[in-house]
């Protein structure tokens, strides 16, 4: 991040995404040691300093493209707006999806490629400052034969996925993680592996004396699941199977609720990077603006590690981190 002089601020200049922004920081929010340091090496009319600052991180573990956007799109573009890092894990590149729009039989070998430069314009859109592969292959569907392939996440052994995730936790300190609860959202085994791996990872940094601030596990409330499935079977929309047998977690277990709304529009063009994952009859594509607002515009987390930050539900993954 680089400070610019300019009369009675500083000029913050901030590169998200291959994007550079500007904005302008009061002097009096300066540190005093910068403003000493840029008084004491002043020359000619212009001076640059070259400092190091250390902005809060929100790190998210995910199994496969697409589930980012889905799950937790709203906090990561509402983290990025407000100023923080945001670093994405994803555990697969999604060689097991769907493929719609596109001939399975000529481009399936080609879905990991395909789906990699989905999840890059999807990044874009979201702000994501960084983004790994823990670098598995996409374990299928429960059931599926590709859940017994050696290079699947699910057959993976959790001690390496989760050195591999703790690599990361290192360099980048995240003040929030957030991954999938224990149910895995779905019961994917990838989202449950993923939660595993974000669970022995932090052990790990644990041993090493360190750990977030806060850890968060996202969760949809029993009473949602069952209004959902409702309205969809009021309006004629099919639910995939994994989705209608969802049970959701209590709903007095969950502890921060953040609503996003206003920034659907965004999250919604995220979602559409996916462009292989999209087919015209899916929910996604069909549901009316109200009821995709319901099921997508709030998104909902259960603290599982620091202290909630004032009332309960939470607002925000940063409250209470100043």
């Amino acid at each position: 991040m680089l400070y610019q002089r300019s009369g009675s601020s500083f000029s913050v200049r901030r590169y998200f995404v291959g994007t550079l922004s500007s904005s302008v920081l009061p002097v009096r929010l300066v540190p005093w040691r910068i403003r000493a340091a840029h008084r004491s090496c002043r020359r000619k009319r212009r001076t640059w300093l070259m400092i190091t600052i250390q902005m809060t991180t929100l790190l998210l573990v995910h199994a496969h493209p697409d589930d980012e956007c889905i799950l937790t799109g709203g906090v990561m573009l509402r983290a990025h707006l407000d100023g923080h890092r945001v670093v994405l894990i994803t555990a697969t590149r999604g060689e097991e999806g769907e493929m719609h729009n596109l001939d399975d039989v000529a481009l399936r070998p080609q879905l990991a490629e395909i789906r990699v430069n989905e999840l890059r314009e999807c990044c874009a859109i979201l702000g994501v400052d960084r983004q790994e592969f823990l670098g598995y292959r996409d374990s299928g569907m429960t059931g599926a034969a590709s859940n017994d392939d050696p290079r699947s996440f699910h057959t993976a052994p959790l001690g390496d996925a989760a050195e591999r995730l703790a690599v990361v936790l290192r360099e980048e300190r995240p003040a929030v993680v957030v991954t999938y609860a224990a149910d895995g959202t779905y019961g994917h085994p990838d989202h449950l592996k993923a939660h595993q791996t974000t669970l022995a990872a932090l052990d790990i940094l644990a041993a090493e004396d360190w750990l977030p601030s806060k850890v968060y596990l996202h969760a949809v409330p029993r009473s949602f699941v069952v209004a959902v499935i409702e309205v969809a079977r009021v309006a004629g929309i099919e639910m995939p199977p994994e989705l209608a047998e969802m049970q959701g977690v209590p709903d007095d277990e969950i502890t921060t609720t953040v609503d996003s709304t206003e920034l659907l529009d965004r999250k919604l063009a995220a979602c559409v990077a996916h462009a292989s994952q999209l087919h015209p009859g899916l929910p996604l594509a069909t549901m009316a603006a109200q009821l995709f607002e319901v099921a997508f515009g709030i998104e909902r987390f259960v603290l599982a590690q620091g202290t909630l930050g004032g009332q309960r539900p939470e607002s925000s993954l940063f409250a209470g981190l100043n």
